[in-house]
């Protein structure tokens, strides 16, 4: 598969100024990491979620150029804010890791700045260079979001294996690197309490990992395909009911495993 994987074209760039396809900046985001955050969404994904929220960061091409000089100068008015609650700056997509060079010096730039840096993941990393490694090293926190334990379940929701994420994850287990997992339970997918059982035996030996957030679909996206022309995969699909969320959460924290909603 790695000679046909499509790439993110980025105009050639030197060490000390890289230059990142970003998709869009939120500067007062919640829900994405500790606190308040200033949140970068990068442009371009190799997943294909029938539920992506974000339908539009897929195209490799799209999205605006900024260095990472123009990111920082972007960011640096609002870490007072940021600082003041315990947050500080996400990157998330799309997916960041196609873009790790850029993840990786944004985040050293931004740590010299002393602002908390967090890494919101799929984790389809599929070499782990110098420029993997510095991603890594200069997050803070890493947020994986694994979509399902069953490799041929996670193909079916999201198009590809679930072999690289499921590495991934083991990798920041092994290096014990401060993590957190995402688990989006989607009705008819992803809530199957034999699959949770099997996800949870993955992560309880992990001990980097501090919380595990439960997630319920949602259909909040479903307007962004129809704006690009798309049918929604999973029309008239309605959100998990509390009882199914408790029973998957029940699963989780009968492992040991800290479950957040």
């Amino acid at each position: 598969m790695s000679n046909n994987i499509p790439v993110l074209n980025i105009p050639k760039y030197h060490a000390d100024e890289l230059i990142g396809r970003v998709h869009s900046i939120e500067s007062f985001g919640t829900v994405d990491g500790p606190g308040t955050r200033f949140v970068v969404f990068l442009q371009g994904c190799l997943f294909r979620c029938k539920y992506c929220h974000n339908r539009d960061t897929w195209d490799l091409d799209g999205g605006e150029l900024y260095t990472v000089t123009d990111m920082v100068e972007q960011i640096l008015p609002y870490a007072k804010f940021m600082d003041a609650s315990g947050g500080g700056v996400t990157v998330t997509g799309g997916e960041p890791v196609l873009q790790a060079a850029y993840v990786g010096l944004l985040f050293q730039k931004l740590k010299e700045h002393g602002i908390h840096t967090c890494l919101d993941t799929n984790g389809y990393v599929g070499v782990y260079n110098e420029e993997t490694n510095k991603m890594i090293e200069q997050s803070d926190l890493i947020m994986v979001d694994i979509k399902h334990i069953d490799d041929k379940k996670h193909h079916q929701l999201v198009g590809v294996s679930n072999h690289r994420t499921l590495r991934f994850a083991q990798h920041l287990a092994d290096i014990d690197k401060k993590a957190r997992v995402r688990y989006v339970v989607v009705p008819g997918y992803s809530d199957d309490l034999d699959d949770v059982h099997g996800l949870a035996q993955f992560l309880a030996p992990m001990s980097n990992v501090e919380n595990l957030e439960l997630l319920p679909y949602h259909n909040l996206g479903t307007h962004k395909w129809k704006a690009l022309g798309l049918e929604y995969p999973l029309e008239g699909l309605q959100p998990p009911p509390k009882e199914k969320m408790d029973d998957i959460q029940a699963v989780f924290e009968s492992y040991g495993i800290k479950t957040i909603r």
